[in-house]
């Protein structure tokens, strides 16, 4: 599958669930994927991309900014505190805010760097124990919290359980962010984006259906 393929499905998405053209952003994530993947995704003018890990991130982005211009780059994976000040000088969102001590800690980061990146609270929609993000039964307090905190918190992310429908979880998450009055809702991967567009989704992170499966 091509990133034209995944740009159109996306347009027809929007269309049939009556969305305006370019509501939802994609994000490519570019985890683990070979640079020369990524450079042709880069030259087919996309810009927006997703990674999991900081150090990854950190290693790849640099020489690609310095040959592209307005490259986004998204936190999709799990942010660990001592890597948070790395990630906010280098990503423009978080989709992985999930506890506490990591609220604190970019709050703190914020006031002393002047700046914080669009953050999105993960929401453990399946309840699963192996699973980050909080709970969907604290996710209005802790939503607050970040918010009695100074946070700038744009919306709630979800990865749904594997082995359920994901439309469920879509549709929770969409509850969750329509009563503590939040726009922004980052669900849908590969294999269901258009069913999370159909349900509200602003952001798609979509890595292999454009990439291709990630080598070894």
């Amino acid at each position: 599958m091509t990133l034209d393929t995944i740009r159109d499905r996306i347009a027809r998405a929007e269309a049939r669930a009556g969305r305006a053209p370019g509501s939802v952003t994609l994000i490519a994530v570019s985890k683990q994927q070979p640079e020369d993947r990524v450079a042709a995704v880069l030259d087919a003018g996309h810009r927006v991309f997703g990674e999991n890990r900081v150090q990854e991130a950190a290693t790849r982005w640099p020489p690609f900014r310095a040959r592209y211009e307005g490259i986004a780059l998204h936190l999709v994976g799990p942010l660990q505190t001592n890597k948070a000040r790395q990630a906010m000088e280098m990503v423009q969102a978080i989709h992985s805010l999930d506890r506490p001590k990591l609220a604190t800690t970019l709050a703190r980061l914020a006031d002393e760097l002047g700046h914080c990146p669009e953050l999105f609270v993960q929401v453990n929609t399946g309840e699963e124990p192996q699973k980050a993000g909080v709970l969907p039964g604290d996710a209005d307090g802790f939503v607050a919290e970040c918010r009695r905190l100074g946070l700038p918190v744009r919306g709630l992310m979800c990865i749904p359980p594997v082995d359920e429908a994901p439309s469920l979880h879509f549709a929770l998450l969409a509850k969750i962010a329509a009563r503590n009055g939040l726009d922004g809702l980052s669900m849908g991967m590969s294999g269901d984006f258009e069913e999370a567009i159909a349900l509200g989704a602003t952001h798609v992170r979509v890595g292999s259906a454009i990439f291709g499966a990630r080598p070894g």
